[in-house]
């Protein structure tokens, strides 16, 4: 017997407590195709809330899928703290020469105040506005930079490292200002109407640095951060492996782990059972080149592998499809979900 037709919030709040809801939730992480629909430049799109806004409603409308997305762009953060945003015409912005030039900065760092930081207010504007017009029928995924990730574009990655690795003291003087930044960040998302928050953090995965190494750096970082944010988490490594670490993430207090495309889905779903739910994994570059048919074989598997029994958000692997996936390919995903994702999953339907 078929199952009663939910809401996206309905479908996903069902699938993160590991029951099967009506179908596979869908997330389809688009950021910059929002400029597409309104025919405006990247930079122009991302210039005011109203259009960010605009742009996931149109979105949604068009492909169906069950989450609106109120993350700009990654260096929305390090453009808070005076940091440079380089624009492009057909891919994301990203973060222009680190802002941390040297480490006697760390005396005098101190966090932006959010509400009045123009960068930050226009995503909870954006924020706000989805909320009004959708309401409860559909989840916002707000977004943070891991405290531990951040100094990544804070610092350059070869500075960090060796701060990591030689200057444990100064690390923890930036952890503490960057976790004290995460929660506000993230805390006012949730006020401005997001109903979970993606915590990005890429340098945590093991494809990154060693578990050991995590295990006391960014592990108590996200046990810190993750506890003060006032609503539930999902913890996003952007490509990076997760199978390793995953009972770690699980005591982190996150909800979901956002996956690879490395990784075999079955695998990853026998090892999060119960734990943690799979957010993922479609390759988001394989993506651009992929044909509809190519879109059909790589959904069915997923679900074949992850969708049995709750607990899976299909989505792609990374946390932002780009720029280039072509219309075609995103309404086949659509189009294939609805018809291999419905629940019961039958293995006779692949």
């Amino acid at each position: 017997m078929p199952a009663v037709k939910m809401s996206s919030l309905e479908r996903v709040l069902a699938t993160l407590g590991h029951n099967e809801p009506d179908r596979v939730p869908l997330f389809l992480l688009l950021t910059t195709h929002g400029a597409k629909e309104l025919k405006l430049s990247i930079k122009d799109y991302f210039a005011k809330g109203e259009t960010v806004a605009e742009g996931q409603l149109l979105l949604q409308e068009k492909y169906g899928h069950d989450c609106l997305y109120s993350f700009f762009y990654a260096p929305v953060e390090v453009e808070a703290w005076g940091g440079e945003v380089l624009y492009f015409d057909q891919g994301p912005p990203n973060a222009g020469a680190p802002f941390i030039t040297g480490t006697s900065m760390l005396n005098s760092l101190t966090a932006p105040d959010i509400e009045h930081t123009p960068c930050l207010a226009k995503v909870l504007e954006a924020t706000r506005l989805m909320k009004k017009s959708i309401g409860d029928k559909s989840p916002i995924i707000g977004v943070v930079m891991s405290p531990f990730s951040l100094p990544v574009m804070q610092l350059g990655f070869e500075a960090y490292l060796e701060m990591i690795l030689h200057n444990r003291a100064q690390f923890d003087q930036l952890m503490e200002v960057n976790i004290s930044f995460s929660v506000a960040w993230a805390n006012a998302q949730l006020s401005a109407g997001a109903t979970a928050i993606c915590y990005f953090d890429p340098l945590s995965s093991p494809t990154i640095i060693p578990r050991e190494l995590y295990l006391q750096t960014g592990f108590p970082v996200a046990v810190e951060a993750l506890s003060r944010i006032n609503g539930p988490t999902a913890t996003h490594l952007a490509s990076g492996r997760a199978l390793p670490i995953v009972d770690d993430l699980a005591q982190t207090g996150t909800a979901v782990v956002g996956v690879s495309a490395e990784e075999d889905l079955a695998v990853l779903k026998e090892a999060c059972r119960n734990k943690l739910s799979l957010l993922g994994n479609l390759n988001g570059i394989e993506m651009i080149r992929w044909n509809e048919n190519d879109a059909f074989t790589a959904v069915r598997k997923a679900i074949r592998q992850a969708a049995p029994g709750g607990g899976f958000i299909l989505s792609d692997n990374h946390g932002e499809m780009p720029y280039q996936v072509p219309d075609q390919v995103l309404q086949a995903i659509c189009t294939a979900v609805r018809q291999y994702g419905q629940y019961p999953i039958q293995d006779g339907d692949f």
